[in-house]
């Protein structure tokens, strides 16, 4: 038979493998004491965005190409654990939508603090104690998160990135069996993500909210007829069976997640830009602030408004728009701007998300 030979040759594949990665870690050690030496930054993300483009580009075998990402950013974030832990605060607990970004994002290797609310993720940014926060700030269904916004206003912190997910939800008991479901937790946003499902198939069990979907989770293991919309990791770490995948009502439901910290990031060929502002309350006023993008020929890819907090009817402008703030066109456009401005501030500039990655739930 061939099968002993051809097993036999995939293990010395493997062994080769295996060799190659330890030589990689090697590799990546020297560069770490270079760094130090230097007093560079560790972690640099537009390499590692580099390393895995590259990849992907020079793939031209039978390996899936949509695998390329996710086993080569397991392997940069092993190596990278080696220089020192890379550690990031997210909105926990442990299981949540956020803490899933997080590992599709920096790895598994990477050191992943879950904290109780967004303004503790921006906290223990601003303190030190993590490199990186990750914070959601739109859903595709249930729009922007408000909170989220709110904190750029006090807060110095830079957008250095973005992450874009899929997410699906399932439901979760102990039993795994509908017919005993007699409450369900969930986050109100996967209750409403959900609701068409809910309305058909349990239209008179009771909803109770819950702080995130992995909460709902736990929640659900300590009463066997209550059940949870949560993710399938979430059924794995709490031990819950799953009575019905992809409740969702819409089939693409994307979150997007902003990467924060104290520093702002490289400088790209394909970035974006986010900034916030308020104006004069008078006609016009708005249009006035709108024209030098359009007169500069910039990509206005979202405009959001918040009340300001601080007077009746004042309101505070999000805008997200294509170009690197350093940008010629994007200054002069800005330079324009500060003219009409309350206040302005730029938020960071930032290399956008390439593609969006499939995650369960939130």
């Amino acid at each position: 038979m061939k099968i002993p030979r051809l097993r036999r040759k995939i293990d010395e594949v493997d062994s080769k493998i295996l060799s190659l990665l330890n030589e990689r870690a090697e590799l990546v050690m020297e560069v770490g004491r270079e760094k130090a030496r230097a007093k560079m930054d560790l972690h640099v993300p537009q390499r590692e965005e580099e390393i895995l483009g590259r990849l992907v580009r020079e793939n031209r075998g039978r390996f899936p190409g949509q695998a390329i990402r996710p086993v080569f950013r397991e392997i940069i974030s092993a190596c990278r654990s080696l220089e020192g832990p890379l550690k990031l605060a997210y909105l926990g607990p442990e299981g949540t939508f956020t803490h899933l970004a997080c590992a599709r994002r920096f790895g598994v290797s990477a050191h992943f603090v879950p904290v109780a609310t967004i303004g503790d993720v921006f906290a223990e940014v601003e303190k030190g104690n993590v490199e990186y926060g990750v914070v959601p700030i739109e859903n595709s269904s249930e729009g922007v998160v408000s909170h989220t916004l709110d904190m750029f206003v006090e807060s110095d912190l830079k957008i250095c990135g973005e992450i874009l997910l899929e997410v699906s939800h399932s439901l979760l008991s102990k039993s795994g069996d509908l017919r005993k479901v007699k409450k369900i937790y969930s986050h109100p946003h996967a209750f409403a993500q959900s609701r068409r499902w809910l309305g058909v198939n349990l239209p008179r069990i009771p909803l109770f909210e819950a702080q995130s979907t992995a909460a709902a989770a736990e929640l659900a293991t300590k009463e066997p007829a209550a059940a949870a919309i949560a993710s399938e990791l979430a059924a794995s770490l709490y031990r819950l069976k799953v009575i019905s995948r992809k409740i969702e009502d819409s089939p693409h439901n994307f979150t997007r997640f902003l990467i924060i910290a104290q520093k702002s990031s490289s400088p790209t060929d394909r970035d974006k830009t986010s900034l916030m502002f308020s104006i004069r309350d008078r006609v016009g006023a708005l249009h006035r602030i709108l024209e030098p993008f359009a007169k500069h020929q910039i990509n206005l890819t979202k405009i959001e408004s918040r009340p300001s907090k601080t007077k009746a009817w004042e309101y505070i402008f999000y805008l997200d728009i294509e170009g690197n703030a350093a940008e010629e066109p994007v200054k002069a456009a800005l330079s324009t701007l500060q003219e009409e401005c309350l206040f302005l501030k730029v938020l960071g500039s930032y290399p956008r998300g390439k593609s969006i990655e499939a995650v369960e739930s939130r």
